[in-house]
């Protein structure tokens, strides 16, 4: 078996597509990341995707309804910068809500549910031996049996993770689930460009947010795609080709509606070394 570059070169002439990371929370406001598609054969760094953010689109975001244009913000502590957020339209359980993204030429449409949201029951930090400084997250709850769910558990560690970040394999379809209560362990996701050395366990002095969510079918597909790129050692945040599923008409993306239930861990203070 063998490589091949013969169309290297084609894909990066190739016009770029609009990438999209927009997403809407049952009780919270919309959020849009986007940006321009890097060629496969461009190295991914902060300075590249800088040169990729799309930072003066217009977005429209409506429940059928109403409607609002999202305003854009410089975010520091997110790579990349710059998120489009609403103020207006509080995300519902049980509505449709579509977005328009108008750049250059180009119009994105995409469409979107909120599904009801599943209470956590429980999470807890769980390590191996007292004497480990490092866990992982185990996490308990009721999926209701006469309803179809897909499920997305998400983590941020409080001052060092901006955003929730989905858990290694942590998408869920509850029809491999053998009972209606359901425990699961989870490890922590990859994100882009983290403050410190990425491992996939949770940490001693560590305040951890943990996030269920409920998530129509569509999303459930982007997200195991995009974890199929992760385990790949492929660049699913700017991806250069449709290898992603998506629910974006006009670009590539994800445009999703949560359900959605937190809880708050305190881990063991961190024991430093004398």
């Amino acid at each position: 078996m063998g490589c091949s570059n013969d169309n290297f070169s084609g894909q990066k002439s190739a016009e770029s597509k609009i990438v999209v990371e927009g997403w809407i929370e049952d009780g919270d406001y919309a959020n849009v990341l986007l940006s321009s598609s890097i060629p496969v054969s461009d190295v991914v760094d902060s300075t590249n995707v800088l040169n990729h953010v799309i930072r003066s689109a217009k977005i429209t975001v409506s429940d059928g309804e109403r409607s609002e244009i999202l305003r854009v913000k410089n975010d520091k502590n997110r790579i990349p910068p710059f998120v489009y957020f609403g103020s207006v339209l509080k995300g519902e359980s049980g509505k449709e809500y579509s977005i328009k993204i108008e750049y250059l030429d180009r119009v994105v449409e995409a469409k979107t549910t909120i599904p009801k949201s599943v209470q956590l029951n429980s999470a807890e930090y769980v390590k191996k031996s007292p004497a480990d400084t490092t866990g992982y997250i185990f996490v308990q709850f009721d999926d209701p049996v006469s309803e179809k769910n897909y499920y997305q558990i998400a983590t941020k560690i409080d001052g060092e993770e901006p955003i929730f970040v989905p858990s290694f394999y942590g998408n869920l379809d509850d029809k491999n689930f053998e009972n209606s209560s359901v425990s699961v362990q989870i490890n922590r996701g990859v994100i882009l460009f983290p403050k410190t050395k990425f491992t996939p366990y949770f940490a001693d002095g560590d305040l951890i947010h943990v996030k269920l969510r409920t998530q129509t079918k569509e999303s459930l597909d982007f997200w195991n795609s995009w974890q199929n790129e992760i385990v790949n050692a492929k660049n699913p945040i700017y991806p250069s080709n449709a290898s992603l599923k998506s629910n974006i008409k006009g670009g590539i993306g994800i445009w999703s509606g949560y359900g959605q239930s937190t809880i708050i861990i305190k881990t063991p203070p961190k024991i430093k070394p004398i």
